[in-house]
Protein backbone atom coordinates (compact mmCIF):
# COMPACT_ATOMS: atom_id res chain seq x y z
CA UNK A 1 0.00 0.00 0.00
CA UNK A 2 1.52 3.41 -1.30
CA UNK A 3 1.87 6.02 1.32
CA UNK A 4 0.10 9.77 0.51
CA UNK A 5 3.92 10.36 0.87
CA UNK A 6 5.18 8.07 -2.37
CA UNK A 7 1.48 7.76 -4.40
CA UNK A 8 2.21 11.01 -6.47
CA UNK A 9 5.64 9.99 -6.94
CA UNK A 10 4.34 6.57 -8.30
CA UNK A 11 1.79 8.46 -10.52
CA UNK A 12 4.35 10.46 -11.75
CA UNK A 13 6.77 8.02 -12.73
CA UNK A 14 3.71 5.66 -14.39
CA UNK A 15 2.47 8.89 -16.51
CA UNK A 16 6.30 9.35 -17.88
CA UNK A 17 6.83 5.45 -18.59
CA UNK A 18 6.50 4.79 -22.47
CA UNK A 19 3.68 2.93 -23.73
CA UNK A 20 4.07 -0.68 -24.13
CA UNK A 21 3.67 -0.77 -28.11
CA UNK A 22 6.25 2.25 -27.67
CA UNK A 23 8.32 0.66 -25.23
CA UNK A 24 8.50 -2.29 -27.75
CA UNK A 25 9.67 -0.57 -30.78
CA UNK A 26 12.24 1.51 -28.98
CA UNK A 27 13.28 -1.44 -27.53
CA UNK A 28 13.62 -3.77 -30.80
CA UNK A 29 15.66 -0.23 -32.20
CA UNK A 30 17.89 0.24 -29.56
CA UNK A 31 18.84 -4.44 -29.81
CA UNK A 32 19.98 -3.42 -33.51
CA UNK A 33 21.84 -0.34 -33.08
CA UNK A 34 23.59 -1.64 -30.01
CA UNK A 35 24.24 -4.84 -31.68
CA UNK A 36 26.22 -2.64 -34.42
CA UNK A 37 27.70 -0.41 -31.71
CA UNK A 38 29.06 -3.64 -30.07
CA UNK A 39 30.61 -4.51 -33.32
CA UNK A 40 31.86 -1.11 -35.00
CA UNK A 41 31.60 1.27 -31.50
CA UNK A 42 29.22 3.76 -33.00
CA UNK A 43 25.88 3.96 -35.05
CA UNK A 44 23.21 4.56 -32.27
CA UNK A 45 21.99 7.64 -32.95
CA UNK A 46 22.05 7.01 -36.99
CA UNK A 47 20.46 3.29 -36.43
CA UNK A 48 18.10 3.96 -33.54
CA UNK A 49 16.66 7.73 -34.24
CA UNK A 50 14.06 7.12 -37.28
CA UNK A 51 12.09 4.59 -34.87
CA UNK A 52 12.79 6.44 -31.67
CA UNK A 53 11.32 9.59 -33.94
CA UNK A 54 7.79 7.81 -33.47
CA UNK A 55 8.08 6.58 -30.13
CA UNK A 56 9.46 9.98 -28.58
CA UNK A 57 9.93 13.55 -29.44
CA UNK A 58 12.67 14.20 -31.08
CA UNK A 59 14.71 16.53 -28.88
CA UNK A 60 14.75 13.84 -26.50
CA UNK A 61 16.37 11.48 -28.35
CA UNK A 62 20.46 12.34 -28.47
CA UNK A 63 20.27 13.46 -24.52
CA UNK A 64 18.48 9.98 -23.98
CA UNK A 65 20.97 8.14 -26.63
CA UNK A 66 23.80 9.81 -24.47
CA UNK A 67 23.04 8.31 -21.25
CA UNK A 68 23.19 4.66 -22.94
CA UNK A 69 26.28 5.19 -25.11
CA UNK A 70 28.32 6.33 -21.74
CA UNK A 71 26.95 3.19 -20.24
CA UNK A 72 27.96 0.88 -23.07
CA UNK A 73 30.83 2.16 -23.61
CA UNK A 74 32.03 2.64 -19.64
CA UNK A 75 31.28 -1.19 -19.73
CA UNK A 76 33.44 -1.96 -22.49
CA UNK A 77 36.40 -0.03 -21.10
CA UNK A 78 36.04 -1.42 -17.05
CA UNK A 79 36.47 -4.79 -18.47
CA UNK A 80 39.04 -4.23 -20.93
CA UNK A 81 40.64 -0.94 -20.18
CA UNK A 82 44.30 -2.62 -20.72
CA UNK A 83 43.68 -3.18 -24.54
CA UNK A 84 43.08 0.42 -25.24
CA UNK A 85 46.02 1.89 -26.89
CA UNK A 86 46.97 4.77 -24.48
CA UNK A 87 49.19 6.57 -27.32
CA UNK A 88 46.40 7.45 -29.47
CA UNK A 89 44.01 8.42 -26.95
CA UNK A 90 46.76 10.63 -25.90
CA UNK A 91 46.41 12.27 -29.94
CA UNK A 92 42.80 12.11 -30.27
CA UNK A 93 41.31 13.50 -26.91
CA UNK A 94 42.61 16.75 -27.07
CA UNK A 95 41.53 17.26 -30.64
CA UNK A 96 37.52 15.95 -29.30
CA UNK A 97 37.70 18.31 -27.04
CA UNK A 98 38.51 21.35 -28.99
CA UNK A 99 35.77 19.79 -31.91
CA UNK A 100 33.35 19.88 -29.66
CA UNK A 101 33.52 23.41 -28.31
CA UNK A 102 33.69 24.23 -32.58
CA UNK A 103 30.61 22.38 -33.23
CA UNK A 104 28.93 23.75 -30.05
CA UNK A 105 29.45 27.10 -31.61
CA UNK A 106 28.76 26.08 -35.00
CA UNK A 107 25.62 24.69 -34.39
CA UNK A 108 24.49 28.12 -33.22
CA UNK A 109 26.24 30.18 -36.02
CA UNK A 110 25.53 27.93 -39.04
CA UNK A 111 22.79 26.33 -41.13
CA UNK A 112 23.59 22.19 -39.96
CA UNK A 113 21.91 20.91 -42.99
CA UNK A 114 24.27 21.92 -45.28
CA UNK A 115 27.23 20.50 -43.23
CA UNK A 116 25.33 17.33 -42.48
CA UNK A 117 25.13 16.63 -46.06
CA UNK A 118 28.27 17.26 -47.21
CA UNK A 119 29.70 14.93 -44.03
CA UNK A 120 27.39 12.23 -45.39
CA UNK A 121 28.87 11.94 -49.28
CA UNK A 122 32.63 12.21 -47.52
CA UNK A 123 31.85 9.53 -45.18
CA UNK A 124 29.59 7.22 -48.30
CA UNK A 125 32.52 7.99 -50.34
CA UNK A 126 35.35 7.04 -48.12
CA UNK A 127 32.94 4.19 -47.01
CA UNK A 128 33.01 2.91 -50.66
CA UNK A 129 36.79 3.18 -51.40
CA UNK A 130 37.53 1.26 -48.15
CA UNK A 131 35.16 -1.56 -49.28
CA UNK A 132 36.10 -1.87 -52.67
CA UNK A 133 39.43 0.32 -53.48
CA UNK A 134 42.80 -0.69 -53.50
CA UNK A 135 44.21 -1.69 -50.44
CA UNK A 136 46.75 1.00 -48.88
CA UNK A 137 50.37 -0.44 -47.96
CA UNK A 138 50.52 2.40 -45.45
CA UNK A 139 49.20 2.99 -42.31
CA UNK A 140 47.61 6.61 -41.68
CA UNK A 141 50.25 9.44 -40.12
CA UNK A 142 49.35 9.89 -36.65
CA UNK A 143 49.11 13.65 -37.72
CA UNK A 144 45.51 12.55 -38.79
CA UNK A 145 44.55 12.09 -35.21
CA UNK A 146 43.65 16.44 -35.27
CA UNK A 147 41.38 16.51 -37.93
CA UNK A 148 39.72 13.21 -36.99
CA UNK A 149 39.70 13.73 -33.96
CA UNK A 150 38.35 17.45 -34.13
CA UNK A 151 35.47 16.53 -36.63
CA UNK A 152 34.51 13.78 -34.64
CA UNK A 153 34.11 16.06 -31.82
CA UNK A 154 32.64 18.16 -33.57
CA UNK A 155 30.15 15.95 -35.58
CA UNK A 156 29.31 14.48 -32.22
CA UNK A 157 28.23 17.69 -30.55
CA UNK A 158 26.01 18.87 -33.52
CA UNK A 159 24.44 15.80 -34.68
CA UNK A 160 25.22 13.47 -31.78
CA UNK A 161 27.57 11.47 -34.25
CA UNK A 162 30.67 11.55 -34.73
CA UNK A 163 32.20 8.11 -33.83
CA UNK A 164 32.54 6.54 -37.06
CA UNK A 165 35.06 9.42 -38.09
CA UNK A 166 37.12 7.95 -34.66
CA UNK A 167 36.56 4.42 -36.06
CA UNK A 168 38.06 5.03 -39.77
CA UNK A 169 41.06 6.71 -38.27
CA UNK A 170 41.76 3.62 -35.95
CA UNK A 171 40.96 1.02 -38.40
CA UNK A 172 43.66 2.77 -40.44
CA UNK A 173 46.30 2.79 -37.04
CA UNK A 174 45.80 -0.44 -34.90
CA UNK A 175 46.56 -4.12 -35.42
CA UNK A 176 44.61 -5.72 -32.94
CA UNK A 177 40.87 -5.72 -33.18
CA UNK A 178 40.56 -5.79 -29.34
CA UNK A 179 42.54 -2.91 -29.53
CA UNK A 180 40.52 -0.93 -32.09
CA UNK A 181 37.15 -1.96 -30.08
CA UNK A 182 38.39 -1.18 -26.80
CA UNK A 183 39.84 2.51 -28.09
CA UNK A 184 36.90 3.72 -30.33
CA UNK A 185 34.76 2.48 -26.62
CA UNK A 186 36.81 5.34 -24.44
CA UNK A 187 36.68 7.76 -27.23
CA UNK A 188 33.03 7.28 -27.34
CA UNK A 189 32.42 7.10 -23.27
CA UNK A 190 34.13 10.17 -23.09
CA UNK A 191 32.35 12.08 -25.93
CA UNK A 192 29.26 11.05 -24.90
CA UNK A 193 30.13 11.66 -20.92
CA UNK A 194 31.11 15.62 -22.35
CA UNK A 195 27.82 16.04 -24.49
CA UNK A 196 26.01 14.23 -21.39
CA UNK A 197 27.50 17.14 -18.76
CA UNK A 198 26.40 19.56 -21.41
CA UNK A 199 22.35 18.30 -21.54
CA UNK A 200 22.55 17.83 -17.73
CA UNK A 201 23.91 21.64 -17.12
CA UNK A 202 21.46 22.86 -19.84
CA UNK A 203 18.41 21.52 -17.84
CA UNK A 204 17.47 18.62 -20.15
CA UNK A 205 17.75 16.24 -17.58
CA UNK A 206 15.38 17.82 -14.98
CA UNK A 207 12.74 16.23 -17.40
CA UNK A 208 11.65 12.80 -15.94
CA UNK A 209 10.54 11.18 -18.86
CA UNK A 210 14.45 11.18 -20.18
CA UNK A 211 15.58 9.62 -17.64
CA UNK A 212 13.00 6.87 -17.38
CA UNK A 213 12.40 6.23 -19.93
CA UNK A 214 16.52 5.55 -20.89
CA UNK A 215 16.49 3.49 -17.39
CA UNK A 216 13.17 1.32 -18.91
CA UNK A 217 15.80 0.79 -22.54
CA UNK A 218 18.96 -0.10 -20.19
CA UNK A 219 17.97 -4.24 -20.85
CA UNK A 220 17.91 -3.71 -24.76
CA UNK A 221 21.32 -2.01 -24.62
CA UNK A 222 22.51 -4.39 -22.96
CA UNK A 223 21.21 -7.40 -25.10
CA UNK A 224 22.53 -5.75 -28.24
CA UNK A 225 26.11 -5.45 -26.57
CA UNK A 226 26.43 -8.36 -25.55
CA UNK A 227 25.37 -10.15 -29.25
CA UNK A 228 27.45 -7.36 -30.94
CA UNK A 229 30.37 -8.50 -28.73
CA UNK A 230 30.19 -12.12 -29.44
CA UNK A 231 30.04 -11.52 -32.93
CA UNK A 232 33.20 -9.10 -32.99
CA UNK A 233 34.93 -11.93 -30.83
CA UNK A 234 34.66 -14.34 -34.02
CA UNK A 235 36.17 -11.93 -36.68
CA UNK A 236 39.29 -11.70 -38.32
CA UNK A 237 40.73 -8.07 -38.38
CA UNK A 238 39.66 -8.10 -42.45
CA UNK A 239 36.69 -9.06 -41.30
CA UNK A 240 35.94 -6.58 -38.25
CA UNK A 241 37.30 -3.93 -41.00
CA UNK A 242 34.95 -4.51 -43.45
CA UNK A 243 32.00 -4.87 -41.26
CA UNK A 244 33.51 -1.41 -39.47
CA UNK A 245 33.31 0.23 -43.31
CA UNK A 246 30.04 -1.54 -44.06
CA UNK A 247 28.78 0.09 -40.63
CA UNK A 248 30.21 3.19 -41.86
CA UNK A 249 28.15 3.41 -44.99
CA UNK A 250 25.18 2.56 -43.61
CA UNK A 251 25.60 5.57 -41.76
CA UNK A 252 26.47 7.83 -44.68
CA UNK A 253 23.48 6.81 -46.24
CA UNK A 254 20.94 7.25 -42.99
CA UNK A 255 23.09 11.24 -42.99
CA UNK A 256 22.49 11.60 -46.47
CA UNK A 257 18.37 10.55 -45.81
CA UNK A 258 18.21 12.93 -42.59
CA UNK A 259 19.69 15.65 -44.14
CA UNK A 260 17.16 15.89 -46.96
Amino acid sequence: MLSTFSRPLFDTLVAAFPTPGHWLLMSAALVVAYVIFGIAGFGTALVASPALAYAMPVAQIIPMLALLDFGAASGNVVRNARAADVDELRRLVPAIIAGSLAGAVLLLTLRPEVLLRSLAWFICCYAVFSLFGPRAKSRLSQAWAVPFGALGGMFGAMFGSGGFLFAIYLTSRLDRVEAMRVTQATLIGFSTLARAALFLFAGVYANLPVLVTAASLIPAMIAGMWIGKHITLRLSRQQFVKAVNLAVLAAGVALLIRSQ
